[in-house]
């Protein structure tokens, strides 16, 4: 049996999970998006990815700007869903659209519930330092991804991942696992289990958490440098006051210890190589101000570096 589905959702991430609906024997009836928004230099508005895969695929788009407006509710009734799938919509869902459909919505969320629930799963579980996360399903609720679980499913986190390449890997898993959610919906098979244990909360990132703390151990600088890559970034001073933002390093454990943010080393062969609060870090990819990503290699070649100088956290 097919379900008709409602789905909702904007960033890249969603657009995994439509395309794997797509693909089911499910039908989309309609799709639910952010409003284009401006981007780039000329500001000119651009589609969510959302949008963009449903237009070329002839499946009707709602871009509202509040969803509590009646029209656009009494539209998503007349189209009689099974049920709302919501993934990464970027908006609370009021009570009136929660109610629409038979089976309630059904969300997917970028990590094992209780655990992260908020508006950066993905970064969170990498800036912590934990081996694995992964995706669930749950029948929504009014709170804050609180509601009941119908599947979840692991994903390792690789030593070398970053928010990016997690992101990519769960927005896979998680179109997969919403598939075999709407299966097991269609058959009256789905569970319904209580989120228990312990909870936490994966707060909005800001530009300001990728300020780099040199008193901290190497392996939790590393951890950030993960987790903020792409966005927001992580970023130090340098003495003149310079930004410079970081991008790939790696821990080195055992060397002659500086003060927090001291370079130890700053050539072309050994690379640059900054004391922490414990152990170094060596930092292989970075940007300077007006400048692009490079290896640390091809800056040190024009850069006035040397063993002695500090990175800081603050600019003054």
């Amino acid at each position: 049996m097919s379900l008709r589905v409602v789905f909702m959702g904007t960033p890249d991430f969603a657009r995994e999970s439509l395309k794997s609906l797509v693909e089911s024997e499910h039908e989309v009836t309609a799709v639910v998006t952010q409003p284009d928004r401006p981007k780039g230099r000329g500001m000119k508005l651009v589609p969510s990815p959302v949008k963009e895969y449903a237009v070329n695929k002839g499946i009707m788009v709602f871009q509202p700007d509040r969803l509590k407006d009646e029209e656009l509710i009494n539209t998503l009734k007349s189209l009689k869903p099974d049920v709302i799938v919501v993934v990464a919509y970027g908006k609370i869902l009021p009570k009136a659209v929660l109610d629409i459909s038979g089976q309630g919505c059904i969300n997917v969320h970028a990590s094992l519930l209780p655990r992260y629930r908020g508006a950066a799963p993905i970064q969170w579980p990498i800036i912590n330092g934990d081996k694995v996360t992964g995706v669930t399903t749950i029948y929504m609720d009014e709170g804050l991804d609180t509601g009941d679980m119908i599947l979840s499913k692991e994903v390792v986190i690789e030593e070398d991942d970053t928010a990016q390449s997690l992101h990519d890997k769960l927005a896979v898993e998680g179109g997969r696992v919403l598939v075999e959610t709407l299966d097991l919906v269609a058959k009256g098979q789905a569970p319904r289990v209580r989120q228990t244990g312990e909870s936490s909360y994966a707060r909005m990132l800001k530009k300001e958490d990728g300020l780099v703390d040199w008193s901290k151990p190497a392996k939790e600088i590393r951890n950030l440098v993960r987790g903020l890559n792409p966005w927001p970034g992580v970023y130090s001073f340098l003495s003149n006051g310079c930004i410079i933002k970081i991008w790939k390093v790696e821990v080195i454990e055992h060397m002659s210890k500086g003060r927090p943010g001291e370079i130890i080393k700053a050539d072309c062969k050994e690379g640059l190589i900054v004391s922490t609060g414990s152990g170094a870090l060596k930092i292989t990819e970075l940007q300077a101000e007006c400048c692009k990503r490079m290896s640390s290699a091809d800056y040190l070649i024009g850069s006035r570096l040397q063993s002695g100088d500090r990175f800081k956290t603050e600019s003054s």
